[in-house]
Order: structure tokens, then sequence, then C-alpha cells
């Protein structure tokens, strides 16, 4: 096995998924996690087929269906809630599965948390990695508290802004894609059966989806804002009013919220690396390596993609470079072609009227392509 010690810096869903990965092939695992508390946080997440079946073939799938919303429709509508479409969408994960799921946040990350602590991971809170030294057999790593180990294989999975990208000597950081989001968990109306995205308002679009039998997650795309409004307690009063003129289901939620709602409020960014991910024996996946914005939903997808095939891969016969160039030549062509098309829908957003935009098109072929294994 050409390894058999590896160290996984983030401790959210990809570094999660890696984790277990991992440790159900016999490899020893040590997470951590910069944050001093390891539990699910965040609003909804929109699960595709094809990060469903990632979620499977770790063993939890079951646990994050047990409290998610799955769907195998879409439907678009006018800003006034009118019907425009209801389209069928793509079993991206195989026929077997459904072809989306609304989930919390918190309900899928608590449920990889369990299972990551069930499998014998070992986990280390409120650290991280201060610098590493490379050799052609190991990676020698000082964390922040001034321990050190040794590790055949060092994963980065720390997200958008990781730490671990720069550390390694890859120097291209978040690149923001000119649009924002506003995103709220709320009740669940009793008509909601399945994500809707509402066109033609004041603002790019609003939607929303049910994430559990009680809850729906809803989010307002627009222009970057101030970047003093950035965070998780945004004015509920700015949603509204950046919202007004959505009508329908849309409406309703929005201004049925109680005053005290928790507003998450971003701008939308991008990461897109143009090298391969690793150096030597360390390797950056998920958000760390390919940041796109959400128009296809494809971005927790993609990450669930990168932390099975790279434990499949490692854990061969094969040397860790071979291994690695692998990785890199079933990952970096599917994980280029969902980010710039997820990109170039952004910028049809931003710039309609774009002579040749077709969104609709972009979308039902990118979906279609990622029917193939990953």
């Amino acid at each position: 096995m050409p390894v058999e010690k590896v160290l996984v810096v983030g401790g959210g869903i990809t570094g999660s998924v890696l984790c277990l990965a991992l440790a159900q092939r016999g490899v020893e695992v040590e997470l951590v996690e910069i944050s001093p508390q390891w539990f699910g946080v965040g609003h909804g997440i929109t699960l595709q087929g094809n990060a469903l079946k990632a979620l499977r073939s770790v063993g939890v799938l079951d646990r994050v269906l047990a409290r998610a919303v799955p769907f195998d429709i879409m439907r678009l509508r006018h800003a006034d809630g009118g019907l425009i479409a209801e389209l069928e969408t793509p079993h991206t994960g195989g026929a077997d599965l459904p072809s989306t799921a609304g989930a919390l946040r918190s309900d899928l990350l608590n449920a990889l948390c369990d299972a990551v602590r069930a499998h014998g991971v070992t986990v280390r809170l409120g650290l991280s990695v201060e610098r590493l030294t490379q050799s052609p057999g190991h990676v020698d790593v000082v964390f922040t508290d001034g321990s050190t180990g040794r590790y055949d294989l060092m994963v980065g999975a720390d997200g958008i802004n990781s730490a671990m990208r720069a550390l390694i000597g890859i120097t291209a950081r978040p690149r923001p894609v000119g649009m924002s989001i506003f995103r709220v968990v709320a009740d669940r109306p009793a008509e909601m059966d399945c994500a809707e995205v509402y066109y033609g308002g004041p603002r790019f679009k609003a939607g929303y989806s049910p994430i559990s039998p009680d809850q729906c997650y809803a989010y307002l795309l627009d222009e970057n804002l101030d970047t003093s409004l950035i965070g998780p307690r945004c004015s509920l009063p700015l949603l509204r009013e950046r919202g007004a003129g959505y009508g329908g289901t849309w409406g309703n939620i929005v201004a049925s919220l109680p005053d005290d709602t928790a507003v998450d409020y971003r701008w939308i960014e991008s990461v897109q690396l143009d090298e391969v991910w690793h150096r030597g024996r360390a390797v950056v996946i998920g958000d760390a390596a390919h940041a796109c914005p959400p128009l296809i939903a494809q971005g927790a997808a993609m990450c669930l993609e990168d932390a099975v095939l790279l434990a499949e891969l490692v854990c061969g016969d094969g040397p860790l470079d071979r291994s690695l160039d692998h990785f890199m030549s079933r990952r970096q062509p599917r994980v280029r072609m969902v980010l710039e098309n997820s990109l170039r829908l952004a910028e049809w957003e931003i710039h309609p009227g774009t002579p040749g935009a077709d969104p609709a098109r972009i979308m039902s072929e990118t979906l279609a392509s990622l029917t193939a294994a990953a």
C-alpha cells in the first residue's frame, strides 16, 4: 500500500468524507480542524446524485436521506411566481438514486462527524499546520501548537480560503465572481416539494429548496454590495428590500421570517488552479483546489468525488506519485468543465442579453456529462 498514514487538514464535508474513505481501506488517518468545535453548522445544501453516490460509498447516505428531501424535478418561475417550466433533472449518481436532495449542512456534517469518530480517526481540534518539510518517503509537519508528525501523505481539504494551498506553494487565490448571495433557513411551506428558481426580477435570481421535513433554504443572488455586510448576521430588512419584486412562495417565505432570523450574506468567489493540485506528498482537494459559483449546484459533488477517488487511488498498488498523477488526469478535466460552465452562467446572469447565451443548454449538457463515472 503506497500510504499507511495520512494527515487530513480541514474537517468539513470534503475532509470528513476523505477520512472515512481512507479509514475504511485500513489507513491510519489523523484529522486536524482549526475550529475548536466540530459539529454541523450552516444553511442548506443541494446534493445532486453524484454527491449522494459518494456519500453512499462511505456509508452515511441512509442517515443523510433520513432527514433530507429527495426530488427529481425542478421548477422555473417568473418573478411573480407564475410557472415557466417543470424540468426533470438528470440522475448523475445513477438511476437507483434521487437526482437531487436538499439537506441541512448541519445534518450532513453531523452524520459525517459521527462516522469519522466511529471509524477510529484521530481528530484534533483548534489546530492547523504551521510548516512542513518533504522528503522522498514522507512529509514532516509542525502544527500550530508546536507538536509534530510524520505522514505518507498530507491532504489540504481546508476550503476556498485554504492555508494549505499557499503552504505547499500554490499561489492562486479566490476571486470575486461579481455576484453575492443572501441565504436563510425558514419554515418549509406545505406546497414546496422540490427546488424552484425565480427569473426576471430586479436581481439576478431568487430561489429555494426543501432541506428537511419542516425546513427550507431560500436565497437571493444579487450584485456585490458593501463588504461591511458580509457575515452570518446580515440585516433581514435589507434582504426584504433587495428581494422586493419576487412574489409567489419565495415572497411569502421572506415576508414571514421572524425579525431575529439569521441572514447570511457573502460575495461569491471562485478558485481555479490551472496547475496540478499536488506538490510531492502534499495535495489540496475540494474547494481548496476548485471553488465555483453555485449555478449548477455541483460544488459539493465535485468535492466529494475528489475525496472518494483520491482515497481509492492512493490505496492502490502503484507508487504515490503515479497515483496522484492518475488522480489529476481523472479529476482535472471534469472539474474544469463544471467550473468553467458555472462561471459562464454567472457571466450571463451578470450581463443579460449576451449574444449566444443559452443557460438551459449549458446546464443540461453539464449534468448529462456528469452521469459518466467520476
